[in-house]
């Protein structure tokens, strides 16, 4: 009975051991990672699902789908999911299946779409534009409890955001690398297609780094005619803007409302996060667009940490190679991309890049289009190091590049809004203040006013023009201070309007 008792006591002691350990880590949690909590959560319980070898997605399906959560949102009359790129899932299948948002009712309305569990205490990622300019996130839990959602981070460059709701001993998808996704590989897709409760589809991986042109339209920074000539010829036009687009793509079935549900392996992993899908219809076709895990992991914890994206850039413009372009240029090299412009105090510069030069690798990874180097380079940050390998010169060159930060962030800082009456201009629903000599210097600019303040739902809002831009010519006359930019208007109400200036990414222009 003594040695009894002793094994009972050992146990007990043991027995509280580990959950006093277990409080211990739990309280340390808060400091953690997304990604260090999911691996302390699936070291102490490992998941343990296969379909190799057999067509059959069981396991891997219950074990997802309790994790994968219905987003409802709403929006006010005043919202700007209301203009012609609003924040409903389904705008981003209209504007890029042929609804293009125009002519919808100005009326409070509310869409849907889906999103993955990612920690037991609410950590939620989704789509950014299902979330976009919602006035109210609602999350229905697998149970059916009905819970309110914050916005932790959005980034309508990757079209990722991170929301929680605060809940404890959620079910939770384990996120796997994909990296090592093949394909050909099965795959499932979970979420809420058309309103429905939880769906699963099954297809296989049909791409990788796949570009469609979606995020950049979304942000007015491609023409009609340039995103019209990228559908049909599969050519993409100088990069000039900051979206990424690497998508995995896919056959299993994807509709509206699946947006921000999950893609994951055979073995019940996250591989990547819904977002799009190619179709004439509108609804599943057979060609569904995921973004990889691996560049998701990194825009959320900037997000949980920041409240947005902390991106590095190389400080070049480039375009894929391919036998016509090559054609066009004079050279022989037909893989790679072709710097186009190198910007200058940029990384890029400062490693010694030069125009004309083709990156072929990127930490000795062979690159072929664009989506190779922008996925490797937006899971970067400012002051990462990364080796890009050129061909200069017949010869390969290994050079390393240190990565800067959105130069727009420092504009805006460096030339603050200023409270005199003669800055805002309620035309364009913008103020303005004069370029500091830091900034024209940093630019390369003579003359210039950055954009201090946007007003919703006014013209500058809606043509996306961020905060922070420097404006060097209105209607092609250089511009100092507000009164310049008001004085070179149109007089008329219906003429155009064309701003030219220059950013982080190079020279741009908006004409309305």
């Amino acid at each position: 009975m003594k040695r009894i008792g002793l094994i009972v006591l050992a146990a007990f002691i043991g027995g509280a051991a580990a959950i006093g350990a277990y409080k211990l880590l739990e309280r340390k949690n808060d400091g953690m990672t997304l990604a260090e909590k999911q691996n302390v959560l699936f070291a102490n319980n490992p998941v343990k699902i296969s379909s190799t070898g057999a067509v059959d997605f069981v396991q891997a399906a219950s074990a997802v789908s309790p994790a994968v959560v219905h987003i409802k949102t709403s929006y006010g009359s005043s919202s700007g999911s209301e203009r012609g790129g609003g924040g409903s899932p389904m705008d981003m299948f209209e504007e890029f299946f042929g609804g293009g948002g125009r002519g919808r009712s100005r009326v409070p309305r509310a869409a849907s779409g889906s999103g993955v569990i990612l920690t037991p205490d609410g950590y939620i990622v989704t789509n950014n534009h299902v979330v976009e300019n919602a006035d109210k996130i609602e999350v229905i839990l697998s149970d059916r409890r009905k819970v309110m959602a914050k916005v932790i981070g959005k980034d309508p460059n990757t079209d990722l955001a991170l929301i929680k709701v605060e809940e404890t001993d959620l079910p939770v998808v384990k996120m796997g690398n994909s990296d090592n996704v093949q394909i050909g590989e099965w795959v499932l897709a979970v979420g809420f297609p058309l309103d429905l409760q939880t769906t699963v589809t099954a297809g296989i991986v049909s791409a990788k780094a796949r570009s469609i042109g979606i995020l950049a339209r979304q942000q007015n920074q491609l023409t009609e005619e340039e995103y019209d000539e990228y559908r049909r010829t599969g050519k993409a036009p100088e990069r000039t803007n900051n979206s990424i687009e690497s998508f995995i793509q896919t056959d299993a079935a994807i509709n509206p409302g699946n947006s921000g549900g999950a893609l994951v392996n055979a073995n019940g992993e996250l591989i990547g996060i819904n977002a799009a899908i190619a179709s004439q219809t509108g609804t599943n076709e057979g060609y569904g667009f995921a973004i990889p895990v691996n560049l998701a992991k990194k825009i959320l914890e900037d997000f949980r940490k920041y409240g947005a994206v902390k991106r590095g850039y190389i400080g070049v413009n480039f375009r894929p190679l391919d036998a016509d372009y090559a054609e066009e240029l004079k050279i022989k090299d037909i893989n790679g991309l072709y710097v186009s412009d190198v910007l200058p105090n940029g990384g890029g510069a400062a490693a010694g890049i030069q125009k004309g030069d083709i990156i072929k690798k990127v930490d000795g990874v062979v690159i072929y289009d664009s989506p190779d180097l922008q996925e490797k380079i937006g899971r970067l940050s400012p002051g990462d190091k990364v080796q890009l390998t050129v061909l200069r010169n017949g010869a390969l060159k290994d050079l390393n590049v240190t990565l800067k930060g959105d130069a727009s962030v420092n504009i805006a800082k460096a030339a603050p809004a200023t409270k005199s009456t003669g800055t805002t201009i309620s035309k364009l629903g913008a103020s303005f203040a004069p370029a500091s000599a830091q900034v024209k210097t940093k630019f390369g600019a003579k003359n210039g006013v950055v954009v201090t303040s946007i007003e919703p739902g006014k013209v500058f809002d809606s043509m996306d023009i961020p905060k922070g831009l420097l404006i060097t010519t209105v209607n092609g006359k250089a511009v100092n201070s507000a009164m310049d930019v008001e004085a070179a208007l149109p007089t008329s109400k219906n003429g155009m309007t064309t701003i030219s200036g220059v950013g982080p990414n190079g020279n741009y222009t908006f004409t309305f």
